[in-house]
Protein backbone atom coordinates (compact mmCIF):
# COMPACT_ATOMS: atom_id res chain seq x y z
CA UNK A 1 0.00 0.00 0.00
CA UNK A 2 1.42 3.38 -1.03
CA UNK A 3 0.70 6.02 1.63
CA UNK A 4 0.88 9.78 1.16
CA UNK A 5 0.30 13.08 2.92
CA UNK A 6 -0.88 15.52 0.25
CA UNK A 7 -0.21 19.15 1.18
CA UNK A 8 1.11 20.66 -2.08
CA UNK A 9 -0.60 21.29 -5.42
CA UNK A 10 1.94 19.17 -7.32
CA UNK A 11 1.42 16.22 -4.99
CA UNK A 12 -2.35 16.64 -5.29
CA UNK A 13 -2.17 16.59 -9.06
CA UNK A 14 -0.11 13.40 -9.03
CA UNK A 15 -2.52 11.75 -6.62
CA UNK A 16 -5.52 12.61 -8.78
CA UNK A 17 -3.83 11.08 -11.82
CA UNK A 18 -3.30 7.86 -9.84
CA UNK A 19 -6.89 7.76 -8.55
CA UNK A 20 -8.68 8.42 -11.83
CA UNK A 21 -10.36 5.33 -13.18
CA UNK A 22 -10.60 3.63 -9.77
CA UNK A 23 -13.56 1.31 -9.35
CA UNK A 24 -14.16 2.56 -5.81
CA UNK A 25 -12.69 4.94 -3.25
CA UNK A 26 -12.94 4.59 0.51
CA UNK A 27 -13.47 8.11 1.88
CA UNK A 28 -13.41 9.65 5.34
CA UNK A 29 -13.11 13.15 6.75
CA UNK A 30 -11.74 14.74 9.89
CA UNK A 31 -13.27 17.98 11.10
CA UNK A 32 -13.93 20.21 14.08
CA UNK A 33 -17.14 22.07 14.96
CA UNK A 34 -16.84 23.04 18.62
CA UNK A 35 -16.79 26.75 17.75
CA UNK A 36 -18.91 26.78 14.60
CA UNK A 37 -22.38 25.79 13.41
CA UNK A 38 -21.03 24.10 10.32
CA UNK A 39 -18.21 21.54 10.54
CA UNK A 40 -14.79 22.87 9.52
CA UNK A 41 -13.08 20.39 7.23
CA UNK A 42 -9.50 19.60 8.27
CA UNK A 43 -8.59 16.44 6.36
CA UNK A 44 -9.94 14.11 3.67
CA UNK A 45 -8.66 10.54 3.49
CA UNK A 46 -9.01 8.29 0.45
CA UNK A 47 -7.96 4.77 -0.49
CA UNK A 48 -8.54 2.67 -3.62
CA UNK A 49 -6.93 -0.52 -2.33
CA UNK A 50 -3.50 0.34 -3.69
CA UNK A 51 -3.04 3.97 -2.65
CA UNK A 52 -4.01 5.61 0.65
CA UNK A 53 -3.68 9.35 1.12
CA UNK A 54 -4.46 12.13 3.56
CA UNK A 55 -5.37 15.28 1.64
CA UNK A 56 -4.86 18.47 3.66
CA UNK A 57 -7.39 21.17 2.62
CA UNK A 58 -5.88 23.60 5.14
CA UNK A 59 -2.61 23.63 3.17
CA UNK A 60 -4.00 23.46 -0.37
CA UNK A 61 -5.17 26.49 -2.29
CA UNK A 62 -7.10 24.63 -5.00
CA UNK A 63 -9.01 21.46 -4.15
CA UNK A 64 -10.81 21.30 -7.50
CA UNK A 65 -8.66 18.55 -9.13
CA UNK A 66 -9.36 16.31 -6.14
CA UNK A 67 -13.04 17.23 -6.09
CA UNK A 68 -13.30 16.25 -9.75
CA UNK A 69 -12.22 12.75 -8.73
CA UNK A 70 -14.52 12.59 -5.70
CA UNK A 71 -17.53 13.76 -7.72
CA UNK A 72 -16.79 11.43 -10.64
CA UNK A 73 -20.02 9.48 -11.11
CA UNK A 74 -18.17 6.44 -12.46
CA UNK A 75 -16.37 5.85 -9.14
CA UNK A 76 -18.22 4.40 -6.14
CA UNK A 77 -17.45 6.21 -2.87
CA UNK A 78 -17.43 4.11 0.31
CA UNK A 79 -18.11 5.65 3.74
CA UNK A 80 -18.85 4.45 7.23
CA UNK A 81 -21.67 6.36 8.98
CA UNK A 82 -21.65 8.78 6.06
CA UNK A 83 -24.03 11.44 7.29
CA UNK A 84 -21.52 13.82 8.90
CA UNK A 85 -19.08 13.41 6.01
CA UNK A 86 -21.80 14.15 3.47
CA UNK A 87 -22.95 17.19 5.42
CA UNK A 88 -19.48 18.68 4.87
CA UNK A 89 -19.55 18.02 1.12
CA UNK A 90 -23.01 19.53 0.80
CA UNK A 91 -22.20 22.63 2.84
CA UNK A 92 -18.80 23.31 1.28
CA UNK A 93 -19.55 22.37 -2.34
CA UNK A 94 -23.35 21.85 -2.64
CA UNK A 95 -22.71 18.43 -4.11
CA UNK A 96 -22.50 14.83 -2.93
CA UNK A 97 -19.79 12.31 -3.94
CA UNK A 98 -22.11 9.88 -5.71
CA UNK A 99 -22.68 7.00 -6.11
CA UNK A 100 -22.06 6.00 -2.51
CA UNK A 101 -22.02 2.97 -0.22
CA UNK A 102 -22.27 3.17 3.58
CA UNK A 103 -20.90 0.22 5.53
CA UNK A 104 -22.88 1.06 8.68
CA UNK A 105 -26.40 0.29 7.37
CA UNK A 106 -24.87 -2.53 5.32
CA UNK A 107 -23.53 -4.05 8.54
CA UNK A 108 -27.06 -4.33 9.93
CA UNK A 109 -28.01 -6.54 6.98
CA UNK A 110 -25.17 -8.89 7.82
CA UNK A 111 -26.05 -9.30 11.48
CA UNK A 112 -23.50 -6.89 12.97
CA UNK A 113 -26.08 -4.77 14.76
CA UNK A 114 -27.63 -1.40 14.09
CA UNK A 115 -25.39 1.71 14.25
CA UNK A 116 -22.20 -0.32 14.79
CA UNK A 117 -19.05 1.77 15.13
CA UNK A 118 -16.19 1.61 12.63
CA UNK A 119 -13.56 0.11 14.96
CA UNK A 120 -15.99 -2.51 16.25
CA UNK A 121 -16.99 -3.46 12.70
CA UNK A 122 -13.35 -3.79 11.60
CA UNK A 123 -12.77 -6.05 14.58
CA UNK A 124 -15.86 -8.19 13.84
CA UNK A 125 -15.27 -8.57 10.11
CA UNK A 126 -11.50 -8.31 9.67
CA UNK A 127 -10.35 -9.29 13.18
CA UNK A 128 -8.16 -6.20 13.42
CA UNK A 129 -7.95 -4.05 16.56
CA UNK A 130 -7.72 -0.37 15.71
CA UNK A 131 -6.40 2.17 18.26
CA UNK A 132 -8.90 4.85 19.33
CA UNK A 133 -6.42 7.26 20.92
CA UNK A 134 -6.84 9.99 18.26
CA UNK A 135 -10.64 10.13 18.22
CA UNK A 136 -10.67 13.41 20.20
CA UNK A 137 -7.60 14.99 18.60
CA UNK A 138 -7.44 18.55 17.29
CA UNK A 139 -7.40 18.01 13.53
CA UNK A 140 -6.89 21.71 12.83
CA UNK A 141 -3.44 21.77 14.47
CA UNK A 142 -0.45 21.71 12.12
CA UNK A 143 1.85 19.97 11.53
CA UNK A 144 -0.07 16.70 11.72
CA UNK A 145 1.63 14.15 13.94
CA UNK A 146 2.61 10.64 12.84
CA UNK A 147 0.00 9.08 15.17
CA UNK A 148 -2.71 11.26 13.67
CA UNK A 149 -1.80 10.28 10.13
CA UNK A 150 -1.70 6.58 11.04
CA UNK A 151 -5.14 6.83 12.61
CA UNK A 152 -6.54 8.75 9.64
CA UNK A 153 -5.10 6.38 7.02
CA UNK A 154 -6.39 3.31 8.87
CA UNK A 155 -9.87 4.80 8.65
CA UNK A 156 -9.87 4.30 4.88
CA UNK A 157 -7.45 1.39 4.40
CA UNK A 158 -9.64 -0.98 6.40
CA UNK A 159 -12.83 0.68 5.15
CA UNK A 160 -11.98 -0.46 1.65
CA UNK A 161 -11.39 -4.00 2.88
CA UNK A 162 -14.70 -3.91 4.75
CA UNK A 163 -16.51 -2.85 1.60
CA UNK A 164 -15.09 -5.66 -0.50
CA UNK A 165 -15.89 -8.28 2.13
CA UNK A 166 -19.39 -6.96 2.84
CA UNK A 167 -20.28 -6.40 -0.81
CA UNK A 168 -19.55 -10.06 -1.51
CA UNK A 169 -21.66 -11.26 1.39
CA UNK A 170 -24.56 -8.96 0.52
CA UNK A 171 -24.43 -10.00 -3.12
CA UNK A 172 -24.47 -13.68 -2.18
CA UNK A 173 -27.59 -13.05 -0.09
CA UNK A 174 -29.16 -10.79 -2.76
CA UNK A 175 -29.36 -7.86 -0.35
CA UNK A 176 -27.45 -5.10 -2.09
CA UNK A 177 -30.68 -3.63 -3.45
CA UNK A 178 -32.14 -3.45 0.07
CA UNK A 179 -29.85 -0.50 0.82
CA UNK A 180 -31.13 1.74 -1.97
CA UNK A 181 -33.57 3.67 0.24
CA UNK A 182 -30.93 4.27 2.96
CA UNK A 183 -28.46 5.61 0.41
CA UNK A 184 -31.11 7.79 -1.25
CA UNK A 185 -31.85 9.44 2.11
CA UNK A 186 -28.14 10.12 2.63
CA UNK A 187 -27.98 11.82 -0.78
CA UNK A 188 -31.05 14.02 -0.14
CA UNK A 189 -30.19 17.70 0.60
CA UNK A 190 -33.23 17.89 2.90
CA UNK A 191 -31.44 15.50 5.26
CA UNK A 192 -28.88 18.21 6.05
CA UNK A 193 -31.03 21.35 6.15
CA UNK A 194 -33.97 20.88 8.52
CA UNK A 195 -36.53 23.66 8.51
CA UNK A 196 -35.81 26.32 11.19
CA UNK A 197 -39.52 26.26 12.08
CA UNK A 198 -39.06 22.72 13.41
CA UNK A 199 -35.96 23.51 15.51
CA UNK A 200 -38.08 23.68 18.69
CA UNK A 201 -38.54 19.91 18.50
CA UNK A 202 -34.82 19.46 19.29
CA UNK A 203 -34.80 21.64 22.43
CA UNK A 204 -34.19 19.57 25.54
CA UNK A 205 -36.89 20.01 28.18
CA UNK A 206 -39.58 21.20 25.77
CA UNK A 207 -41.91 18.42 26.95
CA UNK A 208 -42.50 20.42 30.15
CA UNK A 209 -44.01 23.35 28.23
CA UNK A 210 -47.61 23.71 27.15
CA UNK A 211 -49.74 25.76 24.78
CA UNK A 212 -48.63 29.38 24.47
CA UNK A 213 -45.24 28.49 25.96
CA UNK A 214 -44.57 26.20 23.00
CA UNK A 215 -45.56 28.99 20.60
CA UNK A 216 -42.89 31.19 22.16
CA UNK A 217 -40.35 28.37 22.07
CA UNK A 218 -40.98 27.78 18.37
CA UNK A 219 -40.19 31.42 17.52
CA UNK A 220 -37.14 31.58 19.77
CA UNK A 221 -35.71 28.33 18.43
CA UNK A 222 -36.37 29.37 14.84
CA UNK A 223 -34.57 32.68 15.40
CA UNK A 224 -31.64 30.89 17.05
CA UNK A 225 -31.36 28.40 14.18
CA UNK A 226 -31.37 31.08 11.50
CA UNK A 227 -28.87 33.28 13.36
CA UNK A 228 -26.56 30.36 14.20
CA UNK A 229 -26.39 29.45 10.51
CA UNK A 230 -25.87 33.05 9.43
CA UNK A 231 -23.11 33.71 11.95
CA UNK A 232 -21.70 30.14 11.76
CA UNK A 233 -21.80 29.75 15.53
CA UNK A 234 -22.96 26.90 17.77
CA UNK A 235 -26.64 27.30 18.63
CA UNK A 236 -26.04 27.38 22.37
CA UNK A 237 -23.50 30.15 22.03
CA UNK A 238 -26.40 32.37 21.01
CA UNK A 239 -29.04 31.12 23.42
CA UNK A 240 -28.92 28.06 25.67
CA UNK A 241 -31.80 25.61 25.82
CA UNK A 242 -32.50 26.15 29.52
CA UNK A 243 -32.65 29.93 29.06
CA UNK A 244 -35.11 29.56 26.19
CA UNK A 245 -37.31 27.41 28.39
CA UNK A 246 -37.19 29.99 31.16
CA UNK A 247 -38.16 32.76 28.74
CA UNK A 248 -41.15 30.67 27.68
CA UNK A 249 -42.22 30.28 31.30
CA UNK A 250 -41.59 33.83 32.52
CA UNK A 251 -42.64 35.59 29.29
CA UNK A 252 -40.75 38.85 30.08
CA UNK A 253 -41.98 42.07 28.48
CA UNK A 254 -39.22 44.47 29.54
CA UNK A 255 -35.44 44.41 29.30
CA UNK A 256 -35.14 44.52 33.10
CA UNK A 257 -37.17 41.33 33.42
CA UNK A 258 -35.15 39.73 30.64
CA UNK A 259 -31.88 40.58 32.37
CA UNK A 260 -33.13 38.95 35.59
CA UNK A 261 -33.54 35.55 33.95
CA UNK A 262 -31.02 33.23 35.58
CA UNK A 263 -28.03 32.57 33.34
CA UNK A 264 -28.91 35.34 30.87
CA UNK A 265 -25.76 36.96 29.49
CA UNK A 266 -25.63 40.72 29.86
CA UNK A 267 -24.11 41.09 26.41
CA UNK A 268 -26.99 39.12 24.89
CA UNK A 269 -29.51 41.40 26.59
CA UNK A 270 -27.68 44.46 25.31
CA UNK A 271 -27.34 43.25 21.73
CA UNK A 272 -30.38 41.04 21.21
CA UNK A 273 -32.69 41.92 24.09
CA UNK A 274 -35.25 43.86 22.09
CA UNK A 275 -35.38 41.11 19.44
CA UNK A 276 -35.94 38.45 22.09
CA UNK A 277 -38.73 40.45 23.73
CA UNK A 278 -40.41 40.89 20.36
CA UNK A 279 -40.27 37.13 19.78
CA UNK A 280 -41.74 36.42 23.21
CA UNK A 281 -44.56 38.88 22.56
CA UNK A 282 -45.23 37.45 19.10
CA UNK A 283 -45.49 33.97 20.60
CA UNK A 284 -47.88 35.19 23.30
CA UNK A 285 -50.12 36.80 20.69
CA UNK A 286 -50.17 33.84 18.32
CA UNK A 287 -53.70 32.39 18.00
CA UNK A 288 -54.32 29.04 19.64
CA UNK A 289 -54.87 27.23 16.34
CA UNK A 290 -51.27 28.09 15.37
CA UNK A 291 -49.65 26.78 18.52
CA UNK A 292 -47.25 23.90 17.91
CA UNK A 293 -48.19 20.62 19.55
CA UNK A 294 -45.68 18.51 21.42
CA UNK A 295 -46.10 14.86 20.60
CA UNK A 296 -47.62 13.33 23.68
CA UNK A 297 -46.51 10.10 25.20
CA UNK A 298 -48.78 7.43 23.84
CA UNK A 299 -51.35 5.88 26.13
CA UNK A 300 -50.30 2.60 27.74
CA UNK A 301 -51.06 -0.41 25.60
CA UNK A 302 -54.15 -2.35 26.39
CA UNK A 303 -53.80 -6.00 27.37
CA UNK A 304 -54.89 -7.00 23.87
CA UNK A 305 -52.27 -4.72 22.32
CA UNK A 306 -49.55 -6.08 24.61
CA UNK A 307 -50.45 -9.60 23.51
CA UNK A 308 -50.24 -8.46 19.88
CA UNK A 309 -46.75 -7.02 20.48
CA UNK A 310 -45.63 -10.38 21.88
CA UNK A 311 -47.28 -12.13 18.94
CA UNK A 312 -45.45 -9.92 16.43
CA UNK A 313 -42.22 -10.38 18.38
CA UNK A 314 -42.45 -14.15 17.93
CA UNK A 315 -43.06 -13.70 14.21
CA UNK A 316 -40.16 -11.25 14.01
CA UNK A 317 -37.80 -13.89 15.42
CA UNK A 318 -38.91 -16.30 12.71
CA UNK A 319 -38.42 -13.68 10.00
CA UNK A 320 -34.99 -12.74 11.37
CA UNK A 321 -33.88 -16.37 11.46
CA UNK A 322 -35.07 -16.86 7.88
CA UNK A 323 -32.91 -13.93 6.73
CA UNK A 324 -29.98 -14.75 9.04
CA UNK A 325 -30.36 -11.46 10.92
CA UNK A 326 -30.74 -10.61 14.56
CA UNK A 327 -34.27 -9.45 15.46
CA UNK A 328 -32.77 -6.29 17.02
CA UNK A 329 -31.23 -5.30 13.67
CA UNK A 330 -34.72 -5.29 12.15
CA UNK A 331 -36.88 -3.79 14.89
CA UNK A 332 -36.88 -2.77 18.52
CA UNK A 333 -39.65 -3.46 21.02
CA UNK A 334 -40.70 0.19 20.58
CA UNK A 335 -40.98 -0.33 16.81
CA UNK A 336 -43.37 -3.22 17.39
CA UNK A 337 -45.42 -1.10 19.78
CA UNK A 338 -45.65 1.65 17.14
CA UNK A 339 -46.76 -0.87 14.56
CA UNK A 340 -49.49 -2.16 16.88
CA UNK A 341 -50.67 1.40 17.49
CA UNK A 342 -50.76 2.04 13.74
CA UNK A 343 -48.24 4.90 13.81
CA UNK A 344 -47.19 5.89 10.29
CA UNK A 345 -43.65 6.98 11.21
CA UNK A 346 -42.68 3.51 12.39
CA UNK A 347 -39.17 2.53 11.23
CA UNK A 348 -40.52 -0.87 10.23
CA UNK A 349 -42.49 0.76 7.42
CA UNK A 350 -39.53 2.27 5.55
CA UNK A 351 -36.54 1.05 3.55
CA UNK A 352 -35.51 -2.59 3.51
CA UNK A 353 -37.19 -3.24 6.87
CA UNK A 354 -40.60 -2.71 5.27
CA UNK A 355 -40.09 -5.44 2.68
CA UNK A 356 -38.38 -7.87 5.05
CA UNK A 357 -40.60 -7.54 8.10
CA UNK A 358 -42.88 -4.50 8.02
CA UNK A 359 -45.30 -5.83 5.44
CA UNK A 360 -45.67 -9.39 6.83
CA UNK A 361 -45.99 -8.09 10.38
CA UNK A 362 -48.64 -5.60 9.28
CA UNK A 363 -50.55 -8.44 7.61
CA UNK A 364 -50.20 -10.46 10.80
CA UNK A 365 -51.51 -7.55 12.87
CA UNK A 366 -54.48 -7.13 10.54
CA UNK A 367 -55.30 -10.85 10.44
CA UNK A 368 -54.30 -11.38 6.80
CA UNK A 369 -51.54 -13.73 7.99
CA UNK A 370 -51.47 -16.06 10.97
CA UNK A 371 -48.72 -17.79 12.91
CA UNK A 372 -49.40 -21.51 12.89
CA UNK A 373 -47.65 -24.65 14.04
CA UNK A 374 -47.26 -27.09 11.16
CA UNK A 375 -45.20 -30.27 11.17
CA UNK A 376 -43.54 -29.21 14.41
CA UNK A 377 -42.49 -25.77 13.14
CA UNK A 378 -44.10 -22.34 13.33
CA UNK A 379 -44.93 -20.70 9.99
CA UNK A 380 -46.59 -17.53 8.72
CA UNK A 381 -49.64 -18.69 6.79
CA UNK A 382 -52.27 -16.81 4.77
Amino acid sequence: MQEYLIDTQDALQQLCEQLRGSEWLAVDTEFIRERTYYPRLCLIQVCNGEIAACVDPLRLEDMQPFLDVLFDGSILKVFHAARQDLEIFWHDWQQFPLPLFDTQPAAALLGHGDQVGYANLVNQVLEVDLPKDQSRTDWSARPLQEQQLRYALDDVIYLGQLYLEMRGRLSDRERLQWLAADFATLADPATYAPEPSTAWKRVKGRQHLRGRQLAILQLLAEWREIEARRRDLPRKWLLKDDIMLELCRRQPRKLEALANVRGMDAGLVRKEGRQLLDLVLAGMERPKEEWPVEKRRPKPLTVQQEVMVDYLGAALRLIAAEHQLSPQAIATHKDLQQLVRGESDCALLSGWRRAVAGEPLTQLRDGDLTLQLRDGAFQLVQ
